[in-house]
């Protein structure tokens, strides 16, 4: 197995510390056979990524045993993100049939995490992720882990996403808020639909709390009310 150095792993503030715990446990009351989930997005650059890495390492935290996947093996951005040391093989090599499941396994300094990150950029990425080797790799997750989170590249752009969701237990729509019409993220519902995919939820990302009137009074008063002067010492 590989091992790997993440140098730039975020260390989240409070507030996005408790916005992950409260997602990871409205996953948890999605019902127990919940294990295998994939996130997408309907275009690029909505912070699905980063979403997706930080759910997994909130199940990490937790006790559970992880195992993090980045599909996006059209564009991935993981790799160069978080400034990954000691990773040569990726999901391309294995889905390819260069490597094995256990050559593409990187174990993080991460505690209980592991990661496959996508790998080279493929010329045949839809091919790849309908055959059977991506189909056997996530029945050996379920064997091997707790929870297997996967980064899916947006479904509003190609057809992967959809792909993927045949095989996993729930996929969450990522949307960035004030940049994303009904209409796109009612494209990508249905689209996941047509798969017959469970929707587990939408998460609401990029919210400026400063900004949003709703959002803001909500979190600061609730916040403010059981953590005292928090709001105010962590503003910049």
């Amino acid at each position: 197995m590989q091992k790997v150095l993440l140098r730039k792993h975020d260390k989240l503030d409070f507030r996005a510390n408790e916005a992950f715990k409260t997602l990871r446990t409205n996953i948890l009351f999605s019902g127990h056979d919940t294990r295998v989930i994939t996130l997408t997005s309907s275009t690029p650059n909505e912070g699905k990524s980063s979403l997706s890495f930080q759910l997994a390492v909130s199940f990490a935290e937790a006790d559970n045993r992880v195992l993090f996947i980045d599909a996006d093996i059209r564009k991935s951005v993981l790799v160069g993100r978080y400034k990954a040391e000691g990773n040569k093989f990726g999901l391309t090599h294995y889905l390819s049939g260069q490597k094995t499941i256990d050559d593409v396994i990187c174990n993080t300094d991460i505690n209980n995490m592991d990661m496959i990150f996508a790998g080279p950029v493929s010329p045949n990425p839809t091919e790849l992720l309908s055959g059977d080797l991506f189909a056997d790799l996530i029945q050996k997750a379920r064997e091997e882990y707790d929870y297997v989170i996967i980064d899916a590249p947006p479904l509003g752009s190609v057809i992967d996403a959809a792909l993927i969701a045949r095989h996993v237990d729930g996929t969450i729509i990522v949307v960035e808020s004030g940049a994303i019409s009904y209409k796109m993220v009612q494209h990508v519902k249905e689209q996941l639909e047509k798969g017959e995919c469970r929707i587990l939820g939408v998460v609401l990302n990029k919210v400026d709390l400063d900004r949003d009137s709703y959002y803001g009074n909500y979190y600061g008063k609730y916040y403010g009310k059981y953590y005292g002067n928090y709001g105010e010492e962590t503003k910049k």
